[in-house]
């Protein structure tokens, strides 16, 4: 946490530099560009963590369902679709999320429906690409977030990946309103009890602020040090223009916000549909930051690596039937 916080402090700081060299200001600008792309996102992330903090675990289970069923992995790629946070935001909600029970197939379909779902940045991609491709990028991601949850399901109830230790069975006669109401009135107004509430959001975000800001500071050397040019050849619609797609938005720390005009020049630019949904997919089944605070959070590298060994190759496969299908 000091380390990424103290790095990322120090690209700030030369963002502010004048005449330094030149890798320095690229990384500071890289620096200050996550920043103030995220600093709104990672705020209500904060926020979300503090709210959900209250929320009794029994409550997480019942509005987000049975763990295991179908039902369940619908409702929490419904979350995932709805909630308008970028995937900095909504990696601290899912990781909240499964402390308070929520099972790791709902989890890992939480966060693969998320990060570029959300309303704002759908209206964005809308604008850039239409929505008629939109539309069929929302839906292919939801099947991606259905098919990676249930099976993650399965390898859970097969021992092959441990189960949530946070899961809570509900109670006979369960209902959800009290424990609504109990919420809402321990988020009653007062500055005492919001400053309260700030200091429970900082305390649960900080294992994923960490990685945020570790990925920010990657992000960053990588922009400075690697030429730009391996990030622009070969980005066309086959099979190694895909895989590097692949490779680029895996290494590449790219906000939700940044992926769309992204994905949106893969499209319309170098004609590759394919390689636009796979930028957009892999870079939250991929993501280093999402990886490692999986790993944190379930304490378990099988729990963390089912997310993109399972999501991978249906992003791969699907990405290379819309090239296929469109040329």
């Amino acid at each position: 946490m000091w380390g990424s916080t103290a790095a990322f402090l120090f690209g700030l700081g030369g963002y502010f530099v004048v005449g330094g060299p030149g890798w320095l200001h690229i990384f500071g600008h890289t620096c200050y560009e996550l920043l103030m792309r995220t600093w709104w996102s990672l705020g209500l992330g904060i926020v979300a963590v503090a709210v959900i903090g209250r929320v009794p675990s029994e409550l997480v289970a019942a509005l987000l369902g049975r763990s295991g069923s179908f039902n369940g992995l619908l409702r929490a790629v419904g979350a995932g679709v709805a909630l308008d946070l970028c995937n900095h935001g909504i990696l601290m909600v899912g990781m909240s999320l499964y402390k308070r029970g929520a099972s790791l197939g709902q989890t890992v379909a939480f966060l693969i429906a998320s990060p570029w779902n959300s309303l704002s940045l759908t209206l964005i991609l809308a604008s850039l690409i239409g929505w008629g491709w939109m539309g069929l990028f929302i839906a292919l991601s939801m099947l991606v977030a259905l098919i990676t949850g249930w099976i993650t399901e399965r390898l859970v109830a097969a021992g092959k990946i441990p189960a949530n230790p946070n899961a809570v069975q509900l109670p006979a006669g369960y209902r959800k309103g009290p424990a609504l109401r109990g919420v809402l009135r321990s988020l009653k107004p007062g500055v005492e009890n919001y400053s309260r509430l700030a200091r429970e959001g900082v305390a649960g975000s900080r294992m994923v602020l960490r990685w945020i800001l570790f990925g920010f500071v990657v992000t960053g050397l990588m922009r400075a040090f690697v030429p730009e040019a391996l990030f622009q050849q070969s980005f066309g619609p086959t099979l190694g223009g895909m895989f590097l797609t692949l490779v680029a938005t895996t290494l590449l720390e790219v906000c939700s916000e940044g992926s769309s005009p992204i994905a949106a020049d893969l499209l319309t630019r170098a004609h590759a549909p394919g390689n636009a949904f796979v930028f957009l997919m892999a870079g939250a089944a991929t993501d280093y930051t999402e990886l490692l605070s999986l790993r944190a959070t379930t304490l378990s590298w099988k729990a963390s690596l089912a997310l993109p060994l399972i999501s991978t190759p249906q992003v791969l496969l699907i990405g290379w039937l819309i090239n296929h299908f469109s040329h």
